[in-house]
This record gives structure tokens, C-alpha cells and sequence, in this order.
């Protein structure tokens, strides 16, 4: 008989979210992979848990998918953690989840804390239809594309992000979509837990010093036609972002908001230039 790979949620900053079935997969485990083994380490010695442990992250995913294959297949479960939250979302995971799947392996998961369903819930945004869009590429035109993919989104939008790069994400968004609902939430679960609600604009005067990890929930594009000139070119720049040409984009923008096609045209060639 084989074991089965194991995704065990873990606490996002309080440690009675931890499940109790969580505990006991632990328990139980032959190998518990994670993505730092001294902080894993340190939660499995508070529950008195002593397992071998094995770093898995982005860099070291790929190779050790062969050790966790064969541990499964001696008999015994593996199971998976990320530092916070549930592995496998914007975290390690995927990986070994799809050659587990592919040996016709047993996968099953132990659900518990996420931070992009916690912000989510509390955000006051539509939660009926959203997107997880995870970190954004750092720069270049595969950000500018997957901006453009996110001015035209309708649904809410769920994104994470670092600290340092908070402010510079969030005027990229407002650069891109116009002004728009947003949700900031810091710190969820522990003693510092803030959840800030305004839009865009708004938040582009935010002064508190950023620090602990950002979910960002942004509210999905609305129906109404764009009809300032802020508005417009955002309309516009989400166009172009998602490699539509200018002639393309001003033909798109300028049926939406009722503007003639020449304008429209002279405003894209501005924000191309």
C-alpha cells in the first residue's frame, strides 16, 4: 500500500487556527515538506512532534519531487505546508500535487487558513465571482500585460503583495483600471490585523510605513462607460497593456465612452509614446 501526499493549511498568524486533523497528519507523517525547516521545526516542536523534515520551495522543488515520490510509495504519507496559509496557492506545491497525480498516487488536503479567502470575505467587495491573480511579475511588458488583463477584469480581483512594493502596485493599479473599490488587508489573524477600505485614489495618500504581507481585494471593472479623461486612459492603457493596437484600442475605447475614434486614436499615441 501506498501513502498519500498530504497539503496541510497552516496557521496565517494565529496558532489556534491550526486543525486538529492537521496535528495528527503531522503525527503520522514519514516526511513533512516545507519551505523553511527551522520555522516548520519550531511548530512541530510547540506540538511535540518530532518528523524528518525536507525544505521545499521554488528552488528546490523540481529535484525533490523524486524523494517525495518514493517516500509515498514505501508506504508512508508525506505532507506539504508552505510558511503560512495553504501550499500549493502562490506557494510551493503545485508540482509535486501534479507528479502525485500523474503515479496515481493518493492526494487529499487538510483546508484551513488562507489569506486571500480571509481578505476576501471581509473586504466588502462582491465575493460571488473573483480571480486570483497572486504576485505580480516584478516589471517589464509581462506586467504591463497582466495589468491590462486586470482593468478588464469584471470580477473582483485578489492579489498579494510585499511591503516595499505595496504603494508601487497599487498606483500601477490606479494607472491602469481608474479609480476603483480596494480592499487592503495586513497582518490577518494576529494582534495587528488592519483591513483598510477606500478606493485607489484614496489609497495612493495612505502615509502609514508598509510592513507585514498586503492582500490586495480590487473590485472588478463595472458596466459604466468610462466618461472623464483619467478614466479614458485608463480605459485605453488596459487596452494596450493587453497588446491591443492603437488603432484597436482607440476604435474599443471610443464606442465605449462615445468619443470620436480620432480623439481616442490621439490619446492612445500619447500613452504609447
Amino acid at each position: 500500500m501506498t501513502g498519500s501526499l498530504i497539503l496541510v493549511a497552516t496557521p496565517i498568524g494565529n496558532l489556534g487556527d491550526l486543525a486538529p486533523r492537521a496535528v495528527e497528519a503531522f503525527r503520522m507523517a514519514g516526511l513533512v515538506c516545507c519551505e523553511d525547516t527551522r520555522r516548520t521545526g519550531l511548530l512541530l516542536s510547540n506540538l511535540g512532534v518530532d518528523v524528518p523534515l525536507m525544505r521545499l520551495d521554488d528552488h528546490t522543488e523540481h529535484h525533490g519531487v523524486s524523494r517525495v515520490l518514493e517516500v509515498l510509495r514505501s508506504g508512508r504519507d508525506v505532507v506539504v505546508v508552505t510558511d503560512a496559509g495553504t501550499p500549493g496557492i502562490s506557494d510551493p506545491g503545485e508540482r509535486v500535487v501534479r507528479a502525485a497525480v500523474a503515479d496515481g498516487l493518493r492526494v487529499t488536503s487538510i483546508p484551513g487558513p488562507s489569506a486571500s479567502l480571509a481578505a476576501l470575505v471581509v473586504s466588502g467587495l462582491p465575493t460571488e465571482r473573483f480571480v486570483f491573480e497572486g504576485f505580480l511579475p516584478r516589471r517589464g511588458e509581462e506586467r504591463k500585460r497582466r495589468l491590462g488583463e486586470i482593468a478588464r477584469e469584471r470580477r473582483t480581483v485578489v492579489l498579494y503583495e510585499a511591503p516595499h512594493r505595496l504603494l508601487e502596485t497599487t498606483g500601477d493599479l490606479l494607472a491602469a483600471c481608474g479609480d476603483r473599490p480596494v480592499a487592503v488587508a495586513r497582518e490577518l489573524t494576529k494582534v495587528h490585523e488592519e483591513i483598510w477600505r477606500g478606493t485607489l485614489a484614496e489609497f495612493s495618500l495612505y502615509t502609514a510605513q508598509p510592513r507585514g504581507e498586503y492582500v490586495i481585494v480590487l473590485g472588478g471593472r463595472s458596466d459604466d462607460a468610462p466618461t472623464t479623461d483619467h478614466e479614458i486612459d485608463a480605459a485605453l492603457r488596459a487596452e494596450l497593456d493587453a497588446g491591443s493596437s492603437v488603432k484597436d484600442a482607440a476604435s474599443t475605447v471610443a464606442e465605449l465612452a462615445g468619443i470620436p475614434k480620432r480623439e481616442a486614436y490621439q490619446r492612445a499615441m500619447r500613452l504609447r509614446s
